[in-house]
């Protein structure tokens, strides 16, 4: 059996019960959380002004993340799909508002509301097929969809992501483009199998209000680590030009052809012994659009 928790069992699932409390009392987990969470604090960038913001915490299970958030003085909203993993997190006594819901059917949030969202281990569920409806492409095109509209322009998203493969991540990342993001891949320890960390970094808005460069991964030592992993791995980022949407293919304008040419081609066509009906004064005239 997979040792990846996504591809056993869809997350409502997986975690019940039994598994919420597992998940929450270990210190092993809570320590990986923690670490997580503050990284992901540190790439969303929020002003230094001591104004709390209004954050929104995706796949918040049972507020883990969340308490990173409350230390650092912000407000915040929890999203999850497990029920489970939320009624833990009402058991722990959560300072942040908690919200039951499937992200991939979008977030019900009012547009331009939230202020940043980080998402830890969460986005990656949403290339999976769970159910005969589900359709990971469409699944991403709604949340991305619905992230972008409750975002204030000029505010960020950071998702901690583990893909399974290249193929994942270039789905999770053009998903993300299409909604109209900029931003791109961070990548801590590339060179770490253990270690190695991706968070994609999104901002939202026009491109004068979207960060220039993709802030660089944590090397080994611990510093700044700005070198690619590989051709194929190398941290990708969206340029302001990529991020509009696709656009529908125009129409090509067909020539009208009037009466005239009507009573040319069937005159053609008698020339050649056809049977042609013969003309009247509703020959070639304009159709109404309906009767």
């Amino acid at each position: 059996m997979s040792a990846r928790p996504e591809l056993r069992a869809p997350p409502e699932i997986f975690y019940d019960e039994g598994e919420a409390r597992k998940y929450t009392s270990s210190s092993r987990i809570i320590e990986i959380q923690a670490k997580l969470s503050d990284r992901a604090l540190e790439l969303l960038a929020l002003p230094d002004d001591g104004i709390p913001r209004l954050l929104l915490d995706i796949g918040c299970g049972s507020g883990l993340s969340g308490e990173t958030l409350s230390e650092s003085g912000h407000h915040w909203i929890g999203l999850d799909i497990s029920q489970a993993m939320l009624n833990v997190a009402v058991e722990r006594e959560v300072e942040g508002d908690l919200l039951l819901g499937d992200m991939g059917q979008g977030l019900a949030l009012r547009p331009g509301v939230i202020d940043g969202a980080i998402s830890i281990s969460a986005v990656q569920w949403l290339c999976n097929a769970d159910k005969s409806s589900h359709n990971p492409r469409l699944r991403l095109k709604a949340f991305f969809g619905s992230l972008y509209r409750c975002l204030s322009r000029g505010a960020k998203a950071v998702l901690q992501v583990y893909p399974e493969n290249l193929d994942q991540r270039q789905l999770i990342l053009t998903s993300a483009m299409r909604a109209g993001f900029a931003g791109g891949v961070v990548v801590d320890y590339p060179h770490s199998s253990k270690s190695r960390k991706e968070y994609l970094v999104l901002t939202c808005g026009p491109p004068s209000l979207s960060a220039s460069s993709v802030p660089n991964g944590i090397g080994e030592d611990g510093g700044s680590s700005d070198e690619d992993v590989s051709d194929d791995e190398e941290t990708q980022v969206i340029s302001a030009g990529d991020r509009q949407r696709p656009r529908k293919k125009q129409k090509l304008n067909r020539k009208v052809r009037g009466r005239e040419w009507i009573l040319k081609k069937k005159e053609q066509m008698r020339r050649k012994g056809n049977v042609v009906p013969v003309d009247t004064k509703y020959t070639g005239r304009k159709r109404k659009a309906r009767f």
